[in-house]
């Protein structure tokens, strides 16, 4: 009488097998916890141009846009161009300005071209490796005509990345002459 003993165990061949399928699947969960770790600062040089970029927005917002210029008597008054004696400068900073400056169009270039800051509005620097462009252009919204309204772009970059920040601007006349910018210490 021969029983046939049942085989118990792993042969070599299929132990084998496993140990590669296993080392493959480790291998793989080690690439993406590897590459989920090396981009977790990232999150934070992020927020940390966002920060700029939302800085730089609110100090150009905050800025006039009159149709008249503010030695003009009319600048509280005006409620278009035709209604000022000294109409407001173009866009490009006024010689000798200093931030803040008195005029939305004082931040961009006479040309449209991007203006490049290398400070916030108290004079501290960017953090190395960001770079902070504005960029102010005329710009037609719905009824309100290109003459009334302004384009705001403020882009930081950092690293290969770059955050983007647009808003618009109107002509709030009349009575819309600001506070006057303290002069910088």
């Amino acid at each position: 009488m021969s029983i046939k003993r049942r085989q118990r165990g792993l042969t070599m061949v299929e132990l084998i097998i496993f140990i590669v399928i296993v080392g493959v699947a480790v291998v793989g969960i080690l690439q993406v916890l590897t590459l989920n770790t090396r981009s977790s600062a990232d999150p934070a040089r992020r927020k940390q141009a966002m920060a700029i970029a939302e800085g730089l927005m609110e100090e150009v917002r905050l800025a006039a846009f009159t149709w008249c210029d503010f030695s003009d008597p009319a600048v509280e008054s005006a409620s278009s161009a035709a209604d000022c004696a000294v109409r407001a400068e173009g866009p490009g900073q006024e010689p000798g300005a200093v931030r803040p400056y008195d005029n939305v169009n004082d931040y961009g270039s006479a040309n449209g071209a991007p203006v490049a800051y290398s400070n916030d509005i108290s004079g501290n620097t960017f953090p190395a490796g960001y770079t902070a462009t504005v960029a102010v252009a005329n710009a037609a919204i719905g009824t309100v005509p290109a003459d009334a309204a302004l384009r705001i772009t403020v882009n930081v970059s950092y690293d290969t990345e770059s955050v983007v920040l647009e808003s618009f601007r109107t002509r709030y006349a009349p009575r819309n002459r600001p506070v006057s910018p303290e002069p910088a210490p």
